[in-house]
């Protein structure tokens, strides 16, 4: 590669922007303090409550909310891409850890909560913008007081499995 090849990857023509917005998180979260994780969750999709800022950021939406499972959706783009030209595999990781933490929530009480412990992934197939729209689906394996257990799976737009996942989350807040 010559000194005017990596002048041409900086031209303005090869130049992209993107703007994201949110909602302060701090709000909403104590906008859904006195509700279930099934209600904050219904809300979410409904567009009753905003999503989180990470949401946002990378472009996923919640499509499926049901007791212990939750379906994430996106639609890939060009800046979730790596130098090598398909989605980075953490684009898969924040939406499988969403969307089984989430998937836990539907079956939690007001002021309950978990945060992850853990979380293995295992990428079988690459996904990229030609990929279609991507689902992450996150289902409850086993809700505990103390730790409750996972598994994800994410796919493409032909419903080929591309990831699967596992993780341990540990509960937080109430009895």
């Amino acid at each position: 590669m010559t000194a005017s090849d990596t002048h041409e990857l900086f031209s303005p023509a090869l130049r992209r922007e993107r703007v994201v917005d949110w909602q302060a998180p701090g709000p909403v979260a104590r906008a859904t303090m006195g509700l279930s994780g099934m209600d904050a969750m219904q809300a979410i999709r409904d567009g009753r409550l905003p999503p989180p800022p990470l949401a946002k950021l990378i472009g996923f939406r919640m499509s499926i909310v049901e007791p212990g499972r939750i379906v994430m959706e996106l639609d890939p783009r060009e800046d979730l891409e790596n130098t090598i030209g398909l989605l980075h595999g953490a684009t898969a990781a924040a939406l499988l850890d969403t969307a089984m933490g989430c998937a836990i929530s539907t079956k939690l009480a007001a002021g309950q909560g978990s945060v992850t412990l853990d979380l293995k992934l295992t990428y079988l197939r690459p996904l990229s913008v030609r990929s279609g729209t991507i689902a992450a689906e996150g289902k409850l394996i086993k809700l505990g007081r103390q730790t409750s257990y996972t598994e994800g799976f994410v796919r493409d737009g032909k419903g080929d499995l591309a990831v699967h996942a596992t993780a341990t989350f540990s509960m937080v807040g109430g009895a």
